[in-house]
C-alpha cells in the first residue's frame, strides 16, 4: 500500500500500486475537498537493486525516510561523487529526491564513494554548500568539511532524513 497525499488540503489517501501497470497515468479525487489530481506510476523501482544506465552496480543506498514532503525512496549511490539534492527539470544532482520540501537544495550535499580493498566500502560527505546545512547524527557538516560516514547514519537534509546503507543484506 502506498500512502500519497492531496495537494490542495494534504489529506492522506492509501492505494495498493501493486494492481497498476508502471508508466501509467491515475486519477484520484480527494475524499475530503473533492480535488481531482494525477499520480504516474514510476516507470522502473526505485532503489539499489538495479545497475544504472552505464551498468555499475551501487556500492551504497540512501533510504529516504517518508514525510509530509515525500514518501518512502531508495537512491541508489555508485562510486565517486554523489550530488544528492531535490529533483527538478535539469537538475545537477545525479542522486536526486523527489521531494517538494523546498528547504532541500538542487544540490544539497555530496557523497563520495570509494572502494578500499574487496567489499569495503568508503563513504565521505560534504555540504555542497547549502542554504539550510547538512547533518549526520544532529551534527551540523560545516561547510568545507569532509566527514565520514558509515552504514546506517542518519542524515538530515532540510526536512528531509536519509538512512545510508551500505551493506547489501542490511534490511530499511
Amino acid at each position: 500500500m502506498k500512502k500519497i497525499r492531496c495537494p490542495k488540503c494534504d489529506e492522506a489517501i492509501l492505494f495498493d500500486e501493486s494492481q497498476y501497470a508502471a508508466g501509467r497515468i491515475l486519477v484520484f479525487e480527494c475524499p475530503e475537498c473533492h480535488k481531482q489530481f494525477r499520480l504516474r506510476m514510476p516507470s522502473r523501482p526505485l532503489g539499489g537493486e538495479l545497475p544504472d544506465e552505464k551498468g555499475k552496480e551501487p556500492l551504497a543506498v540512501l533510504v529516504v525516510l517518508e514525510n509530509a514532503f515525500h514518501y518512502k525512496q531508495e537512491i541508489p549511490l555508485f562510486e565517486g561523487e554523489n550530488k544528492v539534492g531535490r529533483y527538478v527539470k535539469g537538475t545537477q544532482a545525479n542522486a536526486p529526491v523527489k521531494t517538494v520540501d523546498p528547504s532541500v537544495d538542487e544540490t544539497h550535499c555530496i557523497f563520495t564513494l570509494r572502494r578500499v580493498g574487496g567489499q569495503k566500502v568508503s563513504v565521505t560527505l560534504r555540504d555542497a554548500p547549502s542554504n539550510t546545512g547538512t547533518f549526520v547524527h544532529n551534527e551540523l557538516v560545516g561547510v568545507g568539511e569532509r566527514v565520514a560516514v558509515e552504514d546506517g547514519a542518519i542524515i538530515t537534509i532540510g526536512a528531509t532524513t536519509m538512512i545510508l546503507r551500505t551493506e547489501k543484506n542490511t534490511e530499511s
